[in-house]
């Protein structure tokens, strides 16, 4: 799994040095080398932050499925489509060229959580607004953008909207892994008066009247005088090197108090249906845009204070990110450095994906994949356009039955699972065959015991890519699958697969369970270790033995404490003392769900507070590959948004609110949610799909007692489960009428129906269970 060890993250900045100093024979490098150069001796602003030292963020703007994606800077430039030169604005304002450094700068998204971005300039006396959104069909997206520039005086003004056409993608020069950021050459401009194209290309049409072009070089200075450089209606311009640039420059007169607009779309593909080049239509695609996305992304809501909206905002445009970043049918953790599909992300994504009602996209993926599979059952670990890959990552026949089970599970298409039946069976019996290979003698490993019947060493974990390993992470995804295997076979009467495969699951669950508790005596450890022959700690590893492995009940209960306590532990000394650490990889997010679990409900919320103030920027809800604890040192940082990251947020806050244990095959309920929450407001979910229906409850404290109402079409067979949020005892409770006793704090709700709690009796935990009352909380 990607960049999960530290090593891992050490590797990607070892790595950007290596580009940064070692030969420029590569064109690419050598361009970026030569713009850095340059931006070193300009003015601040006149480049992007990302060519001036500086860290730089973006978020993708898109459509669902789209065939190409552009991105939106945090400072508004705009990025044509993936490895493409980009729009830049400036404002000339008395002769004075104002840049992304000389203006405050805010960003947003609509709504608060809806895929169109915006970046806010300030400036006194007048602000720029950008908002950059995607529109068409998904084979022929389109990529739009506007800027009004607004007068904030009383009295008019003359400004200068300058949007630069410069051979910059937004993904910077720091940017390595697979499609490399920095420079994006522009050999050729043209410039008919309404058209702008790039190196031969129809790119972007100018919507608003009185645009003018000038061929501009890249540091800017004949845009620093009174007046923008002479412009033309028409023109041209070629550059052998590849860096030409240009402007399209809008002389507006603002009256007092007032605003001019400007806008363009470009076609984010070569070919298709022509884009809107009307006002009009630019006006009715974001307006359908941004209804399309309110129905898209409100299928499941969650209910929450006020002040904490960011966790049903970041949840929405997680859900948005996800489906922006896979092209058709095919999921993808990111577009630029990540654009191919690995199982492992697919089906994690997957998972998040059906909890939000969109089974139709992962039943569409499912359909996709299979077809890869190796003929000897092998599942590819990712496929990209050269096809399955082959490299021996032993995680993925587990989650490849996983995503189909699932897929059955909340779609209920049993052709569907019929269909893959056979690449089913035969991912199973190759992780038979991984299991049955002879351990390879290693005088230096532990006892042979702790590799036996294990899957086979491979490098799913790049922390292990120096030597493959007895990665757990494997064996556990290798568990998850042989549940999923018997549970396929008995939904479609498999009966003599069924039990070969149901001994073969509790085979490998004694195995794995034997193995751990060898490495551990081998080791000398006291938590549950990243792979048995190396003993390492690797705690966000080890949450998938919890979600999706299911296996918390049947782990040895202090080494699995253990490993969350030093965890948890490790999390702290970085959040409150520890000013040494440099960057971390946000997959974190998954110790969230496993918290939730482990009924660390204080802790579960201290975590999600933490992870939320690392969006970047906070704004646009989402996270990059990697977080470093400077916001503005240069680093790696992978694609961003980036959706497997995405889904790990969706998967651990919706467990907060619901989760299904497998043990009794139960829904627990606001196991996670802070007891605050409980206390200043209504707090529940709506729309949420579970294995069991769909499931809608809410809960609420006012007149001295807790409501907590259960309702949809959910039908657990372990029924529901309502933990006690408060540290008062409970006091009496009674469902639909009924009383009902509290066992170790929680009550067991065998269907839907209403709860109360009685909080005038609830009491504190001191001597013989008597104490001060819980207050009443009013419903104001």
């Amino acid at each position: 799994m990607r960049l999960i060890a530290a090593a891992w993250i050490a590797a990607c900045l070892a790595a950007i040095g290596e580009e940064a100093h070692g030969s420029t024979a590569d064109p690419a490098q050598a361009a970026n080398a030569a713009t850095e150069a340059k931006a070193k001796v300009a003015p601040r602003g006149v480049y992007p932050r990302a060519f001036s030292g500086e860290q730089s963020y973006w978020t993708i703007v898109g459509v669902d499925g789209g065939a190409a994606n552009g991105l939106i800077s945090e400072d508004g430039a705009i990025e044509l489509g993936k490895g493409g030169a980009s729009i830049e604005p400036f404002v000339i304002d008395n002769g004075r060229l104002s840049t992304w450094a000389d203006v405050t700068i805010s960003q947003s998204l609509e709504d608060g959580y809806l895929p169109i971005p915006g970046v806010d300039w300030r400036r006194r006396g007048w602000d720029l607004r950008i908002t950059s959104f995607a529109f068409g069909d998904p084979s022929h997206p389109q990529l739009a953008a506007r800027y009004q520039l607004r007068s904030l005086t009383r009295r008019p003004q003359r400004l200068a909207l300058v949007l630069a056409v410069r051979p910059f993608q937004v993904n910077g020069p720091g940017q390595f892994l697979n499609s490399p950021g920095g420079v994006s050459p522009i050999y050729d401009l043209g410039w008919d008066g309404s058209r702008l194209t790039l190196n031969g290309r129809l790119r972007v049409f100018a919507l608003t009247p009185g645009s003018r072009f000038t061929a501009e070089p890249l540091d800017l200075a004949s845009l620093r005088g009174s007046h923008p450089a002479a412009s033309a209606e028409e023109a041209s311009v070629h550059d052998p090197a590849g860096f030409a640039s240009g402007a399209l420059i809008y002389r507006l007169a603002l009256p007092a108090r007032g605003r001019a607009t400007v806008e363009w779309v470009a076609p984010l593909a070569d070919a298709g249906p022509s884009v809107a080049r009307t006002r009009v239509a630019f006006g009715q695609a974001l307006a359908a845009t941004a209804r399309d996305w309110r129905r898209r992304l409100g299928r499941v809501t969650l209910v929450t204070p006020p002040r904490e909206r960011a966790v049903a905002d970041t949840l929405r445009t997680s859900l948005a990110y996800v489906l922006i970043s896979r092209r058709g049918p095919i999921l993808r953790p990111g577009t630029r450095s990540y654009d191919r599909s690995w199982i492992r992300d697919g089906a994690m994504i997957s998972e998040a994906l059906l909890r939000l009602g969109e089974t139709r996209v992962v039943q569409d993926y499912l359909r996709w994949y299979a077809p890869f599979q190796f003929a000897g059952g092998k599942a590819p670990c990712c496929v990209d356009a050269r096809g399955p890959d082959p490299t021996p990552e032993n995680d993925s026949e587990g989650e490849f039955i996983f995503l189909a089970a699932e897929a059955y599970r909340y779609g209920g298409d049993l052709p569907l699972l019929r269909s893959m039946w056979p690449h089913v069976l035969a991912a199973a019996d190759y992780m038979d065959g991984l299991r049955r290979r002879e351990p390879a003698a290693d005088s230096d490993g532990p006892d042979r015991q702790a590799t036996q019947g294990l899957l086979a060493p491979s490098i799913s974990h790049e922390g292990y890519s120096d030597k493959p390993a007895y990665s757990y992470w494997d064996d556990f995804w290798g568990l998850r699958g042989y549940k999923d295997a018997v549970f396929i076979s008995e939904t479609l009467g498999e009966t003599t697969a069924a039990a070969r495969l149901s001994r073969d699951r509790d085979d490998f669950r004694l195995d794995l369970l034997a193995s751990l508790r060898a490495a551990v005596r081998a080791h000398g450890i006291d938590y549950i270790p990243g792979s048995a022959d190396r003993g390492d700690f690797d705690p966000t590893s080890t949450t998938i033995a919890l979600a999706p492995g299911g296996e918390a009940a049947a782990l040895p209960a202090d080494l699995l404490n253990n490993t969350f306590e030093s965890n948890w532990q490790r999390f702290e000394k970085r959040r409150d003392a520890d000013p040494a650490w440099d960057a971390y990889t946000p997959y974190e997010l998954r110790t969230i769900g496993t918290y939730v679990r482990l009924g660390w409900r204080d802790r579960a919320a201290a975590a999600l507070d933490f992870y939320l103030k690392d969006r970047r920027p906070l704004a646009w809800n989402g996270w990059a590959e990697v977080v470093g604890r400077d916001l503005r040192k240069p680093r790696f940082i992978g694609d961003m948004p980036h959706a497997w990251v995405a889904s790990d947020f969706v998967r651990s806050v919706l467990d907060m609110f619901a989760f299904e244990r497998v043990d009794d095959a139960s829904l627990v309920l606001g196991a996670g949610i802070p007891p605050a929450w409980f206390k200043s407001s209504e707090v529940g979910v709506r729309g949420l799909r579970t294995p069991y229906g769909v499931l809608n409850w809410s809960a609420k404290t006012g007149d001295g007692r807790l409501t907590v109402r259960v309702s949809g079409d959910a039908r657990p067979p372990g029924g529901f489960v309502f933990p006690w949020p408060f540290a008062e005892r409970p006091g009496p409770v009674r469902f639909n009428g009924h009383a009902l006793s509290w066992n170790a704090d929680a009550v067991r709700l065998e269907g839907p129906g209403e709860l109360i709690v009685d909080l005038r009796q609830a009491t504190d935990r001191g001597a013989g269970g008597r104490g001060k009352a819980l207050p009443s909380v009013s419903n104001r």
